[in-house]
């Protein structure tokens, strides 16, 4: 069964705002107000809670590992409170997504984001139902560029590994998908769009309606 899975934050979904306005909760308690832009800082934000953390942090002249360790768990619950506040899907990815289950396909999610975050965060985009299954960063003991995370994506949606690929936004997927010897597609539409190119991956795609042809070709 030819399967596609894809990475959410960033690949998916725009939760740039909502992640950034997490990240700035936290420095707002630490006194420092709205260290992070929604636009400038969108690339990092789709890094996750420890980039952002890091970046703000380096900017006031705090930056300490103990510090990004102390503020994650807040980070995460406030962004838990308001996970939906900005985040859209990217224009086309539904409509892509249905044309993949249309013509056969699995479909899953293999994110480094929590997984509790991610389930909550599809149910309130209401594209759940979707997706076979959802892998986060805390589902196995590892996470993203290990392979394990994306074998049990692809298993849990009812695939083979050997008749999958990885769509994604980051050298993390790249390094993904290499890792699990599979065929990688990047989109050039996010922050680090312009980027993607020198990760040569085996696909570059700036509109999803290029998805369904794209992958036809890879997994042909």
């Amino acid at each position: 069964m030819r399967t596609v899975i894809f990475d959410l934050d960033g690949t998916l979904a725009d939760t740039s705002g909502d992640l950034i306005a997490s990240a700035n909760h936290c420095f707002a308690a630490m006194g420092a107000e709205c260290v992070l832009d929604p636009v400038l800082d969108a690339a990092t934000a789709l890094r996750g809670g420890r980039a952002m953390l890091t970046l703000g942090l380096t900017r006031i002249g705090q930056m300490d590992d103990a510090v990004v360790d102390r503020w994650y768990p807040e980070l995460l619950s406030a962004y838990g409170g308001a996970i939906d506040v900005y985040t859209v899907m990217y224009p086309g990815a539904v409509a892509s997504i249905e044309a993949l289950l249309s013509a056969g396909y699995r479909t899953g999610i293999c994110t480094n984001k929590p997984e509790g975050l991610a389930e909550i965060l599809l149910q309130r985009l209401g594209v759940r139902s979707l997706f076979g299954s959802v892998i986060g960063a805390d589902t196995l003991p590892v996470r993203k560029p290990d392979p394990a995370p994306y074998h049990a994506a692809v298993t849990q949606a009812g695939g083979t590994v050997g008749r999958s690929c990885l769509v994604g936004d980051t050298v993390t997927d790249r390094k993904t998908a290499a890792a699990a010897g599979v065929p990688c597609v990047l989109v050039t539409f996010g922050p680090a769009g312009a980027e993607m190119a020198a990760l040569e991956p085996e696909a570059l795609i700036g509109d999803f309606d290029e998805l369904l042809p794209v992958v036809g070709r890879l997994l042909a």
